[in-house]
């Protein structure tokens, strides 16, 4: 498992569930990241996003663990 660390302001994508088009679906969606400590960064989104068990993040922030499979630098295009 890599231990990449993330940054405030790092581009990333997540593989949440998230809203796109209207519909709930899961997959890669865009985000950054605007806190982070040494052991965990919150992702912000610009669309709706969920948590792991279905609920609904208001404020459309999720905190992931540094090295996780569901976390990773955004391609910069």
């Amino acid at each position: 498992m890599s231990r990449e660390k993330f940054s405030i302001g790092d581009l990333v994508e997540v593989n949440c569930a998230h809203v796109k088009t209207g519909q709930k679906t899961s997959g890669w969606v865009p985000g950054v990241v605007i806190e982070a400590d040494y052991r965990m960064a919150a992702v912000r989104f610009d669309v709706d996003v969920y948590s792991s068990n279905g609920w609904l993040i208001p404020d459309r922030i999720l905190w992931l663990a540094h090295g996780s499979k569901n976390i990773r630098r955004a391609d910069k295009e």
